[in-house]
């Protein structure tokens, strides 16, 4: 079984799902630190759908380029306001890549604005 890590680019069967949540097998960055990625099933995953300019403009939407790396094909954002929780045992369908320090940086400034943590 793979090591899940925070920043790891995964693909996640996110159905089934209510309303307006986001669903299908979509692409997701972990956003859970390592240490609950290593120690329980459940982990955050913000989901990456395709870029617009309208949607590079939402603050707490962070754009990314493809990259070897981090194994997307196309220009995308991660959406940090759709962050929700999920069994990894059960919803996991492959790791894609991983994020660079600078990307991660900026997913951690629109978490901090979506659930109004200040630093200290």
């Amino acid at each position: 079984m793979t090591t899940l890590k925070r920043g790891m680019v995964i693909d996640v069967d996110l159905n089934p799902v209510k309303s307006s949540e986001t669903g299908k097998i979509r692409t997701c960055v972990i956003v859970t630190n390592d240490i609950y990625n290593a120690r329980v099933p459940v982990i955050q995953v913000s989901p990456v759908t395709a870029w617009s300019e309208k949607k590079s403009r939402i603050i707490t939407n962070v754009s990314l380029s493809p990259t070897a790396k981090n194994g997307l094909s196309k220009k995308s954002v991660v959406d940090c306001l759709q962050t929700r929780p999920i069994d990894h045992r059960q919803r996991l369908v492959r790791v894609r890549g991983t994020l660079s320090d600078d990307e991660m940086a900026n997913i951690d400034h629109a978490l901090r604005i979506v659930f109004n943590l200040h630093d200290l």
